[in-house]
């Protein structure tokens, strides 16, 4: 019987598990004293071989027989040392084509995975490849086998998710040992991470989720690339790609994992994952004639802060001290704009403006928002399971109401749940909410007529509308807040709504305007402020938020504690900023 063992040697005493031709499994001993070097042809005839068994399909029966022989004569010791990628080698490489040239790299998960983004001259492209450990064939066929076996034990285990990864790198430990093979650290790392990235990680797509700049995930059908959207370079191809059946049972996992149900008779779902990001599934051809499809729109691990959006331009410092003398003062507000223009991700920053102790209700269809709050209430939509009933936003804001928040934050309106939203608004709660549209006129024409129909008069409660896009400066794209209109009221002449724009962004010069405002006028009147007063209020956040974003707070946590503490006392903290000031100073002179 002509065999290859590609790890290990064969000596007496020493068995190897390998590859047939046939690709089944074979395990071999020798009774002589002669070693077969790696990776030469070794001839084991039946008169000298104490084992000598297949494991393929075709006697699946020998498995159990095998495996108690491996257990009690064959023991091998594997002493697992830390991956040392200059001692054990790299785990990970990749040939570029002749065509392509290498303008980017950077780890996602190092010592293990890595990026490459390649440019085609030829076809003027970009590419991204996500690099994970190499694999030859007898180390794919062990990876299989090892999957097979230490599911089992994993399952009938109460595995802490804190020492999960320790637990899952003792079995495989253990395993080889039974298996009688000795091999390398280079080897050992490279089966645990896949064991990994299959058991707790996303498996094929894990890399993209553990990749700070991707912002979007898309795979349209079987036997295509995965498209992915790259805060540098945009919408890119990837090098990974799902079979049919592959791809089918993914999907079903996704969807799983999201605590959903897909099927053929309900082939499509709208799901969080664990980690937070959105996905849209679908299943089979029923609805997407190319096969099984998903979007994974990902959030980023900790909520992005004002202090992050005036970094990225999104706002000016102007504006957000804007945003928070309103919310302070219990002005309702929309963000509106076209998809991925940030809509959801500046609610969520300036909901950090929210006052300590006010009572906070969340109304979502998948969960987004994540504040630091401590009087906060999160509700999410449910669709109807088994005899129950489906709970969409309309009955979930309706329930709202009797809780008595203060502030309630709408994830997105679309239908009837916006009467009631508008309700809300003009019985005193303060309200926020998202909707797809591209100016105030449009936010006002899709809240007027169907399917939303919130009657003209009630829309004049709603006092701020944020009008965001995602567009380019430069050779960048970049989200800014285009337009932050006011509502105001019914033209008695015309019978149409007022509105006007506070704030407007300049695209040739990427800066904001401001103009009057009418809701600044209005708290003055509401607190009996003089005008000097107000602009010093309006100074004094924007002076803190300065502040702020130059000692580079953008934990949200961190962040919404010091909001907090200036609410408690905004005279101190003036006082702080005042003396920090003149600390700097102090420290400039005397270094001049």
């Amino acid at each position: 019987m002509n065999v290859t063992p590609t790890i290990g040697t064969i000596s007496v005493g020493r068995p190897v598990i390998g590859t047939l031709s046939d690709g089944g499994i074979y395990i071999c001993s020798l009774v002589t004293d002669n070693i077969i070097p790696r990776g030469e042809d070794c001839t084991v005839s039946q008169e000298t071989s104490e084992l000598s068994t297949a494991l393929s399909e075709r006697v699946q029966q020998a498995a159990t027989a095998i495996s108690r022989f491996v257990t009690v004569v064959v023991k091998s010791d594997i002493t697992v040392s830390p991956f040392d990628p200059v001692r054990d080698g790299p785990v990970s490489s990749i040939p570029i084509p002749d065509t392509e040239t290498e303008i980017d790299r950077y780890w996602v998960n190092a010592p293990y995975v890595y990026v490459v983004v390649t440019h085609d001259s030829e076809a003027n492209e970009r590419y991204y490849y996500a690099v994970e450990p190499d694999l030859d064939q007898f180390q794919s066929d062990l990876l299989d086998r090892v999957r097979k076996d230490i599911r089992d034990p994993l399952l009938f285990r109460d595995v802490d998710p804190d020492t999960a990864e320790a637990t899952i790198k003792s079995e495989l430990a253990s395993l080889l040992q039974t298996y009688g093979l000795e091999i390398d650290m280079r080897t050992f790392y490279s089966l645990l991470y896949y064991l990994l990235r299959d058991f707790r990680g996303y498996g094929k797509i894990d890399p993209l989720l553990s990749d700070s700049h991707i912002e979007d995930i898309s795979c349209d059908g079987y036997d295509l690339p995965v498209f992915v959207y790259h805060d540098e370079y945009t919408d890119i191809e990837t090098n990974i790609r799902f079979e049919e059946a592959e791809l089918d049972n993914y999907v079903i996992r996704l969807a799983q994992r999201s605590g959903q149900h897909i099927s053929v008779g309900d082939p499509m779902v709208e799901a969080t994952l664990p980690d937070g990001s959105r996905a849209e599934i679908a299943l089979g051809r029923e609805v997407t004639p190319r096969g099984s499809a998903f979007t994974i729109r990902q959030y980023a691990e900790k909520p992005l802060t004002p202090i992050d959006l005036i970094e990225n331009g999104t706002f000016s410092v102007e504006q957000m001290a804007y945003f928070w003398l309103c919310i302070e003062h219990n002005k309702s507000l929309i963000f509106a704009g076209g998809t991925a223009s940030g809509k959801t991700t500046s609610m969520n920053a300036v909901s950090m403006f929210i006052p300590p102790r006010s009572k906070v209700l969340t109304i979502e269809d998948t969960r987004e928002l994540s504040l630091y709050h401590d009087n906060w209430l999160s509700s999410v939509t449910r669709e109807r399971r088994e005899e129950g009933s489906d709970i969409d936003m309309y009955d979930l804001l309706r329930s709202a109401l009797r809780h008595r928040p203060e502030y309630i934050i709408v994830g997105e309106v679309r239908g009837e749940e916006a009467v009631t939203l508008f309700q809300a608004m003009n019985t005193g709660h303060t309200t926020f909410s998202t909707m797809h549209a591209d100016s105030i006129e449009t936010v006002i024409n899709r809240l007027e007529n169907e399917p939303i129909n919130v009657p003209r008069p009630m829309v004049q409660s709603l006092d701020l509308l944020s009008v965001q896009t995602l567009t380019r400066s430069g050779e960048k794209r970049v989200r800014r807040a285009k337009t932050i209109g006011e509502i105001g009221g019914i033209d008695q002449r015309t019978g149409e709504l007022d509105y006007s724009a506070a704030y407007q962004w300049i695209a040739a010069t990427d800066e904001f305007r401001s103009n009057d405002s009418l809701i600044l006028n209005e708290i003055q009147d509401e607190r009996g402020w003089s005008r000097a007063k107000l602009l010093t209020e309006i100074r004094n956040r924007q002076r803190f938020l300065r502040f702020l974003r130059k000692q580079g707070i953008t934990d949200y946590k961190r962040f919404t504690a010091l909001i907090n503490e200036y609410y408690a006392d905004p005279e101190g903290i003036q006082a702080q900023i005042t003396e920090s000031d003149v600390d700097v100073e102090v420290a400039s002179s005397t270094a001049d």
